[in-house]
């Protein structure tokens, strides 16, 4: 089993292993982290899943008012660390901005995540607050990629950012994905919310290869079930390819299967179907075929929405 939880409210995702507890949506349990037992909330009810889910973090148990308390207690010494961290920065003048602070008690350990366009002497500034805090003070510079996961924000799409969410790991992006996907090669228009490429486009283009590896080119002749025409365009969340007809010069879309070779080749042996006069045989003939042509045809183009 598994569910889900959050240690901020709209936070990322983190998916536990119940053990013998059944937590329901909005209840408070305890996580194991590397600083210890953490307070988390609920947000997927412990369920069935078909994947391997093994190596998991198993939780701890439901959290007391103990629990509780020490959780507000830790949440206000890090709202009171990132005010001081933020005073002492414009304080000391230098050219680095506080993104957000974690506070173990067991020991007392501040970690200050920072970020800056460029390497920064902080060694007073850890000095000062160290001093203030009456702690021991760690400051880590991260990048605008790690910026955005910490701070969270809506995308393009109007959804929360996918790295704040569920994203474990950032994977390579290139323009090049964007290009194989028809999109506008505009700062603009493919950036996120970090100013890097959007990790969405990432999603969508292993479906966009393997439609170009098997639908005709654009200005190649093929011959459609309304008439011979030319590809002029390619629709690939649709599985359809655009073809202006030689005939009136009208556009159709027609499905990948219906122009692709070895799926008229199919036909013109076996026939077409139910219209067939051995329809019994061919319409338990054409999954057969669907799947030779278009092994991938049954993914969900949906993804980029994340």
């Amino acid at each position: 089993m598994m569910m889900a939880v959050s240690f901020e409210q709209y936070g990322r995702l983190y998916y536990v292993d119940p053990g013998p507890y059944s937590p329901a949506v909005g209840a408070k349990v305890l996580v194991p982290t590397d600083g210890g037992a953490e307070v988390a909330q609920c947000v997927w009810a412990p369920q069935w899943v078909d994947d391997d889910v093994a190596g998991l973090p198993v939780c701890a148990g439901m959290a007391g008012d103990e629990h509780l308390a020490r959780d507000e207690v830790n949440r206000s010494k890090r709202a009171e660390a990132r005010v001081a961290a933020r005073r002492l920065v414009r304080e000391h003048g230098l050219p680095m901005k506080v993104i957000g602070v974690d506070y173990v008690d067991s020991p007392t350990v501040f970690t200050v995540y920072f970020s800056a366009p460029g390497r920064v002497d902080f060694r007073a500034l850890v000095r000062d607050l160290a001093g203030r805090l009456h702690s021991r003070v760690e400051l880590r510079q991260i990048g605008p990629r790690d910026e955005a996961r910490l701070q969270g924000g809506i995308g393009p799409c109007g959804r929360d950012l996918c790295c704040s969410t569920f994203l474990k790991d950032f994977e390579p992006v290139s323009v090049r994905m964007a290009k194989d996907q028809d999109l506008p090669v505009n700062p603009l228009r493919i950036a996120g919310a970090c100013g890097r490429l959007m990790c969405c486009l990432k999603y969508e283009h292993p479906l966009y290869q393997e439609f170009r590896a098997k639908a005709p080119a654009l200005g190649e002749p093929v011959d459609t079930p309304e008439g011979p025409g030319t590809v002029t365009g390619h629709n690939v969340p649709g599985d359809k390819v655009v073809v202006k007809l030689t005939r009136d010069g009208r556009k159709c879309a027609c499905t990948r299967a219906s122009v692709c070779g070895s799926r008229k080749a199919y036909e013109s042996k076996y026939g077409d179907g139910p219209q067939d006069s051995g329809g019994a045989a061919a319409s338990g003939g054409a999954p057969g075929s669907d799947e030779a042509v278009d092994p991938g045809g049954a993914v969900d183009p949906g993804g980029a929405a994340g």
